[in-house]
């Protein structure tokens, strides 16, 4: 059959739930956490955010399909969902850069997913009885045997799964922000020479942060997830960036243990994963969210601004307000559900946020904290540990 028409595939849920609908992408099965995703556009961007291993992604928006899939807008090499589920899918995209059909890009990558379920229905339900595992399949159609597969699944809680997606050794990036007619421009060998030095930990980092850092004016270079303290600092650089990642936060010691060795040494930036991360390296708690928060369209409170953001955001845990030491405090909070979306260093040059500042395509409303990282690392060498206040005092004059 065609990856545009392949029969009928059900979606089952673990506490009984099923949607009936039509099969599209690859012909098999989907097991992982359901969760909604609430972006009108960007399901390329969603399907190749490493964040997701593990889950199943449900676009709220009804019509997914009609920009169809570039070689330019994937955030990584390979797609990272483990199923998708869609009210309708387009199959014949009318736009001037797409290259295949969303069908044909789920198909060759072996993802397979379904369309003709009621989607408001599901998210409804998911937001009424919290994300849980669930199955995909146009292969078995035995509605009890799909349940009973989807609650034998392990779930996140507990999981590392940044070691599937983390990468196996290090690399340089060079890369910056597109261009119509250019493409990505790429830093020339005399820009990266007299760039300073940002060192990556990768926990399933998006190929936009990479391009933000360096049009922020970084030489970047990326580590496995598994890089100790000891080995980053070796590189001298002038700051650390976390990345974001999939999974629980909790289930990775190795990266709590790095972070608290650079905590004091470097500026540090972190999103996502990243966030939650440092959260813990201070002493924190982490605990799983009902539905997570997946979208582009999450109203964040800055609480030394009060101004409100439109952030782009993909997590399923948090960090505790409660569990934070004296060391950092509460940056931002969600407007939604009162959750900590950001994290500010006090006497130690950190800061982070649990959404995603360069979400292409997103809101830009964040956008500024690449540029508050370039000034907490300039700041460093000469104020040390108070560099960021020092930094954030700036702000507050300037506007």
């Amino acid at each position: 059959m065609s990856a545009n028409n392949q029969g009928a595939a059900i979606l089952a849920l673990a506490d009984g739930t099923v949607f009936r609908g039509r099969s599209f992408g690859a012909h098999g099965e989907a097991v992982g956490e359901i969760v909604f995703n609430t972006a009108m556009t960007g399901y390329q961007e969603v399907l190749t955010d490493p964040s997701y291993r593990g889950q199943i992604v449900c676009m709220t928006y009804p019509e997914i399909g009609n920009v169809g899939i570039n070689a330019e807008d994937a955030e990584s090499s390979q797609i990272f969902v483990e199923g998708f589920a869609v009210k309708q899918y387009w199959p014949r995209p009318s736009n001037w850069r797409a290259q295949m059909a969303l069908g044909e890009y789920l198909e060759q990558a072996g993802i397979a997913g379904i369309e003709g379920i009621d989607t408001r229905a599901l998210v409804r339900h998911i937001r009424a009885h919290g994300a849980q595992e669930a199955i995909i399949s146009s292969v078995d159609h035995d509605p009890e045997s799909l349940i009973a597969r989807a609650k034998a699944s392990p779930g996140l809680v507990g999981r590392d799964l940044v070691c599937e997606v983390t990468c196996r050794q290090a690399y340089d990036w060079t890369l910056g922000g597109w261009e119509l007619g250019r493409g990505y421009r790429a830093a020339t060998p005399r820009e990266v020479r007299d760039m300073p030095l940002v060192v990556a930990l990768d926990y399933g980092i998006k190929r936009n942060i990479l391009r933000r850092l360096v049009d922020s004016g970084f030489r970047v270079n990326v580590l496995p997830a598994h890089a100790t303290a000891s080995e980053v600092l070796a590189l001298e650089p002038a700051g650390v960036f976390l990345s974001n990642g999939p999974a629980d936060p909790a289930a990775l010691p190795y990266a709590h243990e790095t972070v608290a060795g650079l905590l004091g040494e470097v500026p540090i930036f972190g999103i996502c994963l990243g966030h939650q991360i440092l959260g813990l390296a201070l002493g924190g708690r982490t605990y799983k969210l009902d539905f997570g928060h997946h979208g582009a369209n999450h109203p964040v409170m800055d609480l030394r601004t009060r101004k409100v953001e439109i952030t782009a955001q993909n997590h399923g845990f948090a960090v505790d307000p409660d569990s934070i030491g004296e060391c950092a405090r509460v940056s931002h909070l969600n407007l939604n559900d009162g959750t900590v979306e950001g994290l500010t260093g006090v006497g130690v040059p950190f800061f982070s946020v649990q959404y995603h500042p360069e979400a292409s395509p997103g809101p830009h409303d964040a956008a500024y904290l690449f540029g508050r990282f370039r000034r907490l690392i300039e700041a460093f060498p000469r104020y040390g540990r108070d560099a960021l206040q020092r930094v954030l005092a700036e702000e507050g004059e300037g506007g």
